[in-house]
């Protein structure tokens, strides 16, 4: 086994331990704060180091919210939270998530986000174009009666880099003819909603990623560069 799959794996063994545990405590009247401080040291703890911040997206907010210091967004009976964390060692990435509903069981929505992940991994080889993916996706989520979203989509991952460029789409494409490669590391992340299918961003701005160098005048500006880089390189932070 070579030191890269190694990597992988361990990154992959933490996520998955850190994911089964974060469920116990999702809770009616648990901080949203609390969870993500649970999530990105116990990462910690078990050797790794948060791949990007730790996100924790409420009802209708589908994706990319992570609590702030002082955020008072607490949990309540019913609500669906979806929890999204990485992990990484030494740059290499393990990214996973999973839908909770706060104090309930699951429902068919969160059935058919969980069908059409295990479908899209029962289709992925070295060969298959993207939109084989995307077809496999769309097809098991308007089955359960809902709709894909279509402009959320997986990713291919590579070292320090969380989104490598080629996107795993959630519906078919026909120009999305990229064809998968052996040995490559993606994301599937199939998002079901019994809305039209389509998010807006919406602000606040909470993550961040260093992108370029650029010149900077100011010392503190300057300070403030090297740290991100030094502490994230290329990798999402908060």
């Amino acid at each position: 086994m070579n030191e890269e799959r190694e990597k992988l794996i361990k990154a992959g063994e933490i996520a998955r331990q850190v994911k089964k545990e974060v469920i116990k405590i999702i809770k009616s009247g648990v901080l949203l704060y609390e969870i993500a401080e649970f999530v990105e040291n116990r990462i910690m703890e078990l050797g790794g180091k948060p791949a990007f911040p730790c996100n924790l997206s409420l009802n209708e907010l589908a994706a990319h919210y992570t609590p702030y210091k002082g955020d008072k967004t607490v949990l309540r009976e019913g609500d669906y939270l979806k929890v999204d964390l990485g992990v990484h060692i030494d740059g290499y990435i393990a990214d996973t998530a999973i839908t909770v509903r706060v104090g309930m069981e699951g429902d068919d929505l969160m059935e058919a986000s969980k069908e059409a992940l295990e479908n899209a991994i029962s289709v992925v080889r070295a060969g298959v174009r993207i939109n084989e993916i995307g077809k496999v996706i769309e097809e098991t989520i308007r089955g359960h009666g809902f709709n894909p979203i279509v402009n959320l989509s997986g990713h291919i991952i590579q070292r320090y880099r969380l989104h490598s460029g080629v996107s795993i789409p959630n519906i078919y494409r026909p120009h999305d003819t990229y064809t998968l490669k052996e040995g490559e590391v993606l994301a599937i992340e199939p998002f079901a909603t019994t809305g039209a299918g389509q998010v807006i961003e919406v602000p606040p701005a909470l993550i961040f990623m260093f992108v370029r160098n650029r010149p900077v005048r100011m010392l503190q500006a300057r300070n403030l560069l090297n740290y991100i880089r030094k502490n994230f390189s290329t990798l999402p932070f908060a």
